[in-house]
């Protein structure tokens, strides 16, 4: 299965916060990328057979294909069913989440991890309905070391007694090991990719530790993909993965 959703193309370089925010699903995005997002949620939803609450890591091969701002409009579109949504900010080397959100990050996952905090200290309600948010926190110095430990699996389990559903944004799998190890505690993940560029070798790589790891892959979300005026028509458009224009375009597929 795939679904096709567009979104404005941003420069390659680093963004400011204010263009970050930009890029978050609102009243004001387009119908297309709205109606793409609820048809990912749809595929999503129907790639998770686990009860109860249903946790995904949402990761990439590398930096700057996406993946946190996908993580995040995920989340809020779940949200938006009248689901109980958390986002986890696990990138504990470089984190955008609160950023995204402007929400403050004096405290978050690694103070949890740390024992400084407790649960209930470190949930942040954000302005979209049913959707929280735990930040990163003070960026510690053994962040893998810390994902990895028995303590993340119990803040998981004790979360997901509060949540239908928690998305999880991780470093890039080809940089460093903590989305996979992450991946052995959750119901499924989803690999960010980008069109011109994520290399083809970088995906394998990423999907070759994501297998190694026996992790479950829900599917990939490719970014950046433009789209030719001739690839849609209609109220509801017509998706094409290929052709050229001012939008990008992603797919997610299984």
């Amino acid at each position: 299965m795939r679904t096709f959703f567009s979104r404005k193309k941003k420069s390659e370089t680093a963004v400011s916060p204010e263009q970050e925010k930009e890029l978050i699903l609102n009243d004001t995005a387009s119908f297309h990328v709205k109606e793409a997002y609820k048809a990912t949620r749809t595929n999503t939803m129907f790639s998770i057979a686990d009860k109860g609450c249903k946790k995904i890591v949402v990761t990439s091969s590398f930096p700057g294909e996406g993946k946190s701002t996908t993580c995040l409009n995920l989340a809020i579109t779940f949200a938006q069913t009248g689901s109980k949504v958390l986002v986890v900010d696990a990138d504990l080397r470089k984190p955008t989440v609160h950023r995204k959100l402007d929400v403050q990050n004096t405290k978050g996952l690694a103070h949890l991890l740390g024992h400084f905090n407790e649960i209930d200290e470190v949930i942040v309600p954000s302005k979209f309905e049913n959707l929280d948010v735990i930040t990163s926190g003070h960026i510690p110095p053994n962040p893998a070391e810390l994902l990895a430990s028995d303590t993340m699996g119990t803040i998981l389990d004790k979360l997901g007694e509060k949540y239908d559903y928690i998305f999880i944004d991780t470093p890039p799998l080809n940089v460093v090991t903590d989305a996979t190890v992450l991946s052995k505690a959750v119901s499924g993940t989803v690999l960010v990719v980008r069109q011109g560029v994520t290399h083809h070798r970088d995906m394998q790589d990423a999907l070759g530790k994501l297998e190694f790891a026996n992790a479950k892959v829900l599917g990939m979300i490719l970014h950046g993909v433009k789209e030719n005026q001739k690839g849609y028509y209609g109220k509801y458009g017509k998706y094409s993965r290929y052709g050229y224009s001012q939008d990008a375009y992603a797919t997610y597929e299984q």
